[in-house]
């Protein structure tokens, strides 16, 4: 059988805007007359009702971060862009919908840029965002459209025909050929400053394919990027939200970098984003190696974008995911009963690009400073030595958790957190056989199983007897830093209200645990 591809599932046809907030609500949704607690996440962005999907590269205009995502009424369903800013990265107020779904004519993944120059002649410091879109409704003439703003992003005007055409799906005749036709999705755009000149990088099939332009309307076809070059290597599948960017790194030096969304189940690697450092020649992307490496090692963390911060856009960018899977995305969670929507994104992180010992760059993340401030209650925990289980004082429903795990002979350690008062439920975050891990099974609720995709893991080095964990837990999700943030693991996880604890354990040795500060949000 034939997994469907997430524009398979995004095919029923159906939008409704949004009208509210979504993490942190600054005007109170209705409530229910019956129906159970609410389950909302209290520190993440959420959909104040309907299905929440792809986040979109976002801009900053009139001092807020403009960030775009795809919205629809039902699950899975077609739609069309809705928008919410920010002014810390945590606090997000919902505008409602920016490019509305048309008749059989939906917008599906994008990105926006800011064009200063008036380079496409809309006028300087138009806001100009480029969608992937079905070309009368037509599959494999998924072809990029181009809209333009001049009020900061808050209301689009559609160019009509497309700015790059998807010639494959004019010309495709074999099942091959149609099946990499209805694949041309998600364009990024980004300014390549060298050549005065604009650069777009499109998913396909099984490779990245790069248009650059001066005028952002008339696109010139450059090489593509081929991940695979032999049946030897990795099929990583196709290439979903692609991302370029150029950053540079801790030693001085500049790279550009790819990244991709990519489903490598069946390689036995990640579902989430992938990335490959290397340069542009202004013809094609040239990888320092063709193995990719991983930003996020957890099954819920996909179709991420990133951006440049304000305040250093060389050295720092911003990076939010949607949290996740389309193995089992197309379903009903537990928040469309209790609160009416489906779906939230991670918490934004700050990336930075860090030389490693062995010589290359590795993206390293971590939550941005301004969650830790937006704490409502900190405290420090006492050191413990945990010989096989211990009960941390922890009472809360959101909430961050800090602390160093040292061990020796000990076999297996960790934290679980999301616990109910009679430990039956929750989630396990340890260390095991140079592994992490995130294993979400025991918190399973009837219904709502993730099934084979209950534990996540990430390798560590073999050798270490101390790891660093800083765990964000939210009532739908757990995301977990280790050490400082080249290894993080992001899931859901359906908590219910009474999950509200913490404990520690410990397998063939004890385990120190200190340094342990709680913040609650």
């Amino acid at each position: 059988m034939i997994r469907p591809t997430r524009r398979d599932l995004l095919r029923s046809t159906g939008c409704g805007a949004l009208a509210l907030t979504g993490a942190l609500l600054t005007t109170p949704l209705t409530a229910r007359a019956e129906g159970p607690e609410s389950l909302r996440a209290r520190f993440h962005l959420t959909p104040p009702q309907g299905w929440l999907c792809d986040p979109q590269r976002p801009v900053v205009t009139g001092g807020a971060t403009q960030l775009y995502y795809l919205h629809s009424a039902e699950n899975s369903g077609d739609g069309g862009w809705d928008r919410a800013s920010t002014t810390d990265l945590v606090t997000f107020t919902h505008h409602g919908e920016a490019i509305p779904l048309r008749p059989d004519f939906p917008a599906w993944s994008g990105s926006l840029v800011i064009d200063d120059e008036d380079d496409a002649g809309f006028g300087a410091g138009a806001v100009l965002a480029f969608a992937t879109q079905p070309t009368d409704g037509v599959r494999r003439y998924q072809e990029q459209y181009l809209y333009w703003s001049l009020d900061g992003g808050a209301t689009f005007t559609q160019v009509e025909q497309p700015v790059i055409v998807n010639e494959d799906g004019r010309e495709a005749s074999t099942p091959e050929e149609v099946e990499n036709a209805e694949w041309f999705r998600d364009p990024k755009i980004h300014r390549d400053t060298a050549r005065g000149e604009w650069v777009c990088v499109i998913g396909r099939h099984r490779y990245a394919a790069f248009y650059t332009s001066t005028d952002l309307r008339t696109w010139t076809l450059r090489r593509n990027f081929d991940y695979r070059l032999d049946a030897a290597e990795p099929d990583l599948g196709g290439i979903e939200c692609p991302d370029l960017f150029e950053m540079t790194a801790s030693d001085g030096s500049s790279h550009w970098v790819l990244g991709a969304s990519m489903d490598a189940y069946g390689a036995g690697l990640p579902m989430t984003y992938a990335y490959w450092t290397g340069s542009w020649d202004g013809e094609q992307f040239l990888p320092d190696s063709r193995t990719p490496q991983w930003l996020d090692h957890g099954w819920d963390w996909y179709a991420a974008v990133t951006w440049p911060s304000e305040e250093d856009p060389a050295g720092v960018r911003y990076a939010i995911g949607w949290m996740n899977n389309w193995q089992y995305a197309n379903r009903e969670v537990p928040t469309d009963a209790s609160d009416g929507y489906n779906g939230q994104f991670s918490v934004v992180r700050e990336l930075r690009l860090r030389r490693e010992a062995d010589g290359r760059c590795a993206l390293v993340s971590a939550p941005v400073p301004a969650l830790a401030a937006a704490a409502t209650a900190e405290r420090t925990l006492p050191d413990v030595t945990v010989e096989d289980a211990a009960v941390l004082d922890v009472d809360a429903r959101a909430y961050e958790l800090e602390l160093d795990l040292t061990w020796g002979a000990a076999t297996n350690v960790g934290l679980s957190v999301g616990r109910s008062a009679d430990g039956a439920r929750h989630t396990n975050i340890g260390v095991t056989g140079g592994r992490v891990y995130v294993d979400r099974g025991p918190s399973d609720l009837e219904g709502f199983s993730f099934g084979e995709f209950r534990q996540a893991e990430a390798p560590i080095d073999p050798a270490a007897r101390t790891v660093h964990l800083r765990v964000l837990v939210d009532t739908q999700s757990v995301e977990v830093f280790v050490d400082d943030g080249y290894t993080v693991l992001s899931q859901q996880v359906h908590l219910l209200p009474g999950d509200t604890g913490a404990s520690l354990y410990a397998d063939g040795g004890p385990l120190q645990v200190t340094g342990v500060s709680l913040r609650e949000h």
